[in-house]
């Protein structure tokens, strides 16, 4: 990656070099395809610039006095290009003085092999050179500039070529045919790397925007689970506790309505600092159990609880544990306030798979589906409950009875 690369907008993706670089996890894929091109691009100018410095060394084109500093102009940028091509450093920087370097070289080139005798149709080491001046025009220029670098340059070649050769006629069909070749070439080159970058941005776009409308939906869903604990608090905090109040007739009902008054007033006083229903620290099925046990004396009632906890039983994590506890307390509550707990009974089984609960009562039942939506028992403090920490809650209910099952299984 250029250290030197400078943080250029994604719009227009395919105006910016081949070079450029910036960092950031949105542009990751962009990133990686411009790595690949550079280190393709520094295998290709090895490969030519070695080949040209083979033919500069026994060179007789051009004079003597002009032929060592040639030499050093051009292969010194040549070859810190192709080092930091290589290791992904000063990239645009080496590649722009590069690119720079060799059009000047070629306007030299007639004086530098003025009034030499050159061979009609060797090619001059510059030849290999002028597609290595193109690609890096694309490692650090804007497009406008990489299309005229893969005209101009061969077409400069081809200008100071005829003036090396005189312009003789017999020449000019291969310096022409060299010129046509190199242009082709190089708008190959320019046009790859413009594709690999447009796919690359567009990969790039696509993968920000899945993570954008995943922020989107995690954020909608928090604020639903928010919504839903917010709604069971109320529900089974405050408006229950007002009902068994209101309806309290005999001292019985008056102490559970001061029971449930006394948890709501501690729930709401812990309400900001417990969001997600408690700890998500990993709990004993056990503790499931004695929750039951506990919600169910805090009401003022004895229930039946028949526990099956295999010992090879996962533990809970917290959060589960207290959202079950609270969902059957819901259900308990239910059946205190409709059903004078008549036949109250609970089932807990715990094993590998998860933990299932059952709350019955032989009450005289009703029908679910007439239940208004204003009432939140059953939807917001059992069912709701349950599904945001991804368990399963189902009531039953006829004239025999109420049963209210809640299932949680283990992640597998």
């Amino acid at each position: 990656m250029a250290a030197d690369a400078p943080a250029i907008a994604v719009d227009p993706a395919v105006r910016r070099p081949l070079g450029d670089i910036s960092s950031g996890a949105e542009r990751f894929t962009e990133r990686r395809v411009e790595r690949i091109l550079a280190l393709v691009v520094a295998i290709g100018s090895t490969v030519l610039g070695g080949q040209s410095f083979l033919n500069a060394l026994g060179s007789v084109q051009e004079d003597p006095r002009w032929h060592g500093p040639l030499l050093v102009v051009v292969f010194v940028p040549l070859t810190a290009m192709i080092l930091a091509l290589f290791g992904g450093f000063l990239t645009r920087t080496t590649s722009t003085v590069f690119a720079v370097v060799f059009p000047l070289v070629l306007l030299v080139w007639p004086l530098a092999t003025a009034g030499r005798e050159t061979e009609a149709f060797g090619q001059p080491w510059i030849w290999y050179l002028i597609n290595v001046a193109t690609v890096a025009a694309a490692m650090t220029f804007r497009l406008s500039a990489q299309v005229a670098w893969a005209i101009g340059i061969p077409l400069m070649y081809g200008l100071v070529r005829a003036v090396q050769l005189g312009f003789a006629v017999e020449h000019l069909t291969r310096v022409a045919l060299d010129v046509v070749f190199a242009i082709i070439l190089a708008s190959v080159l320019m046009a790859i790397g413009w594709m690999l970058r447009s796919v690359s941005v567009g990969i790039d776009g696509a993968r920000r925007d899945a993570i954008a409308s995943y922020a989107a939906a995690a954020a909608a869903d928090a604020t639903e689970q928010e919504r839903v604990a917010v709604a069971a608090l109320m529900h089974d905090s405050v408006l229950a506790a007002l009902i068994a109040a209101e309806r309290a007739r005999s001292e019985r009902e008056r102490t559970l309505a001061v029971s449930m008054s006394r948890d709501a007033l501690t729930r709401l006083a812990n309400a900001d600092q417990d969001p997600a229903e408690g700890s998500d620290e990993p709990v004993s099925p056990d503790v499931i159990v004695r929750g039951i046990e506990s919600a169910a004396s805090d009401l003022g009632v004895e229930i039946v609880i028949d526990s099956a906890v295999d010992a090879a039983s996962p533990a809970v994590p917290g959060r589960v544990a207290r959202a079950l506890v609270l969902a059957a307390m819901q259900a308990l509550a239910n059946s205190v306030q409709h059903a004078t707990a008549t036949g109250l009974r609970g089932d807990v089984i715990a094993d590998r798979a998860g933990v299932r609960i059952r709350i019955s009562d032989s009450g005289g039942g009703f029908d679910p589906s007439s239940v208004p939506d204003d009432r939140l028992g059953i939807r917001g403090s059992i069912v709701a409950r349950t599904a945001a920490v991804g368990g399963r809650a189902r009531v039953h209910s006829d004239g025999t009875g109420t049963i209210v099952t809640l299932a949680w299984e283990h992640a597998r």
